[in-house]
């Protein structure tokens, strides 16, 4: 009897959460279309989508005419259940951001990053007073925010210290995720900033429709998330994705890393730049941050930044041709700051650049795409990491030390401890 029961209501949580997931990305969706949709019963469907509602999590969003029946009335999931935080951990920066369950960014908090190599609790600390500032700025209950997600550079150890290596940063096994949870009693989620980026963009931007795609972060440094058959490729380990440290020079430029010749040391935002100063004489783009010079560097009208940029678009498509002969994608979105920015002037360039040098009949079996969401789609990727644990929960949020049946609603969640300001 006990296993029975357990089987049934595992089932019950895995319809919940896939008709959650519809509601959420597709909404707003009537019953009828999530019936035909899920292939769930009505009865189904509206047994468990009125629990969802009695609970405050999926909502009413007015209704659409049927052929020839009564009007069906449209679901969504409540934006102001709870609330979401991300947070983008860059070369120069650590943004946070705080979203509603729309996605709508309510918040946001900004702290610079000086060192090249950043000490890891300085960082954990801009993080903790982030998630602090933005909750305030947004006038909400802390107790309302489901989880913090957090996007970092490197590898991230899926265990409960949600270990990272960022050989870049000099981060080696650095226990960010322990570190954050001794600040805050908000669930914390790590991962990859590539990996957030392909999230956002395969879930709301350019990847959304298909199942095999590369999101490529170009910004100081670069990595990709790979997706096949509409699940993200992690790898053993969860380092699957370091595009920017294969070798496209032998014996070339020395990369942060370590190594020789690695993409990021002739694409990545800070090679760029680099490279343009050996070139101008020793003398570098004029601008304050990175972000500045790179920007003025593709304002410039010298030959010696048109030489240099010139390489860079030759050097990115056959980083990009080396995706598509990999992977196979019908798409490969172009993000990152600086990917943006070199994509918004140059995107023709690149991809006849990525036609030299991919095979003919993958690369004509690919779409080469922008990001669709900016430069903040890391961190507002980051957010998504705690909803998509309460999308796999059916909707029933996980409470430490309280049983996920009966969990309490987020509203009344632990609020964070007062180190977080």
């Amino acid at each position: 009897m006990d296993a029975r029961r357990t089987t049934v209501r595992d089932m019950r949580r895995a319809n919940r959460s896939l008709l959650l997931t519809r509601i959420w990305l597709d909404g707003p969706l009537s019953r009828h279309e999530l019936g035909q949709s899920t292939a769930l019963s009505l009865a189904s469907v509206s047994n468990l989508v009125g629990e969802m509602i009695a609970e405050g999590i999926v909502e009413e969003a007015g209704s659409v005419d049927s052929d020839g029946g009564r009007p069906r009335v449209l679901l969504r999931v409540a934006p102001g259940y709870g609330y979401l935080v991300g947070a983008d951990v860059g070369e120069t920066r650590v943004q946070v951001e705080l979203f509603d369950l729309a996605m709508t960014a309510l918040a946001k908090a900004e702290y610079p990053i000086a060192a090249a190599e950043p000490d890891p609790q300085r960082v954990a600390e801009h993080l903790l007073h982030g998630l602090t500032a933005v909750v305030e700025q947004a006038g909400i209950d802390p107790g309302a925010v489901l989880g913090f997600g957090v996007a970092v550079s490197g590898t991230v150890e899926r265990t409960a210290d949600a270990v990272v290596h960022a050989q870049t940063l000099g981060w080696e096994g650095v226990p960010l995720g322990a570190m954050l949870r001794s600040g805050t009693d908000i669930p914390v989620h790590l991962d990859n900033g590539a990996k957030t980026l392909g999230q956002a963009e395969m879930w709301f931007g350019a990847g959304r429709g298909s199942r095999h795609a590369v999101i490529a972060l170009v910004g100081s440094g670069i990595g990709a998330s790979v997706v096949a058959d509409g699940v993200g490729y992690r790898g053993a380990h969860s380092s699957a994705g370091e595009w920017g440290h294969t070798t496209i020079v032998y014996g070339g430029r020395r990369c942060r890393c370590g190594n020789l010749g690695c993409l990021e040391a002739y694409v990545g935002a800070e090679g760029v730049l680099d490279r343009f100063r050996l070139a101008n004489r020793g003398r570098p783009v004029a601008g304050g941050d990175e972000e500045s010079a790179f920007s003025e560097l593709l304002r410039s009208s010298s030959r010696t930044a048109a030489k240099v940029l010139d390489e860079t678009v030759g050097y990115l498509g056959a980083g990009v041709a080396t995706l598509v002969n990999l992977f196979n994608p019908e798409r490969v979105v172009l993000g990152g700051w600086a990917g943006l920015a070199l994509g918004e002037r140059y995107l023709p360039q690149i991809r006849a650049a990525t036609a030299r040098h991919a095979l003919r009949q993958p690369y004509a079996q690919t779409s080469i795409e922008l990001c669709q969401l900016g430069p903040d789609a890391v961190a507002m990727g980051a957010a998504t990491l705690p909803m998509a644990r309460l999308l796999r929960d059916g909707g029933v949020p996980r409470v430490p030390g309280v049983a996920r049946e009966t969990a309490t609603p987020p509203r009344q969640a632990r609020r964070p401890r007062s180190r977080t300001r």
